[in-house]
C-alpha cells in the first residue's frame, strides 16, 4: 500500500469518522483490515484505507528510512521525529482532507503505535511523545481503535512465517513485551475509544469479535 485506497460509495450519511487498527507484529492486521473494509462497504460507507508510517509518497519514503536495516545506529529521538514527520505529512495531505469531506479514514496504525513502539519499546518518555502529538496531531485522533492482541511469542512466530523481517521485527522479545504492555495500558486508559480483540483465536472468532465491536459502535454513533 503506497497510497491511500478510496472506495466509490455514495456520500456518507454522517461526518467522516476515523478508525485505526493497532497491534504488534503477527497479530493479523492485514487480514483483519480487509474484514473491516468489507464491513464498511456493506454499510455503504465511503472511506479511504491508509497506513502509518506512510500514506503519501513522502511519508512512504520516510517509512522506508525507518524500516530499512542499516549499519549506522538509529538514535531513538531520530526515529521518533521521523515517525512524527511522516505523520504530519499524512495528516495534512490525506487524513484531514478526507475527514473534512465526510470520507471515513481506516488506518493501519496511528499515534498509539508511537506510544507503544517508541514509548514502550524504546522506553522514551510519554511526555516527550505527548508534546509532539500536541504539536502534530492536535485534535485529529481516531474515533475508534481496534487493538488486535496476541501473546508476544505467538505474534513473533507468525511474523517469522511471512519472510524477511524489517528493522523493528528483529527486536528482542522484551522489546515486544513492552510494546504489548503499553498498548494494553492505553486501552485501559481510553476504554471508550479502544476495543481489544483477542487475536490469538481462530480467524473466524477474531472476526466475530471485530464485527460485534463495530456493530455496537455503529449503534452508539447513530444515536
Amino acid at each position: 500500500m503506497s497510497a491511500p485506497e478510496k472506495t466509490e460509495n455514495a456520500p456518507n450519511a454522517f461526518p467522516g469518522k476515523f478508525i485505526s487498527v493497532e497491534g504488534s507484529e503477527g497479530v493479523g492486521k492485514t487480514t483483519n483490515l480487509q474484514f473491516v473494509q468489507n464491513y464498511l462497504k456493506s454499510r455503504n460507507i465511503a472511506f479511504i484505507l491508509t497506513r502509518e508510517p506512510g500514506g503519501t509518497p513522502l511519508a512512504e519514503e520516510l517509512r522506508n528510512l525507518l524500516l530499512t536495516h542499516r549499519e549506522e545506529p538509529v538514535s531513538e529521538d531520530c526515529e521518533l521525529l521521523l515517525m512524527f514527520a511522516a505523520r504530519a505529512q499524512h495528516l495534512q495531505q490525506v487524513i484531514r482532507p478526507a475527514l473534512s469531506e465526510g470520507t471515513w479514514v481506516l488506518s493501519d496504525r496511528f499515534t498509539d503505535a508511537t506510544y507503544a513502539y517508541q514509548g514502550g519499546g524504546r522506553s522514551l518518555s510519554s511526555e516527550k511523545i505527548a508534546n509532539l502529538e500536541k504539536l502534530v496531531v492536535a485534535s485529529t485522533k481516531p474515533d475508534l481503535t481496534l487493538l488486535l492482541d496476541v501473546p508476544v511469542e505467538v505474534g513473533i512466530d507468525r511474523a517469522k512465517g511471512r519472510g524477511a523481517l524489517d528493522r523493528f521485527e528483529q527486536e528482542q522479545l522484551d522489546f515486544f513485551e513492552r510494546v504489548r504492555r503499553t498498548y494494553l495500558l492505553r486501552a485501559e486508559q481510553e476504554p471508550s475509544r479502544f476495543r481489544v480483540i483477542d487475536a490469538e483465536q481462530p480467524l473466524v472468532e477474531v472476526q466475530q469479535q471485530i464485527q460485534q465491536a463495530l456493530d455496537l459502535w455503529f449503534e452508539q454513533i447513530q444515536r
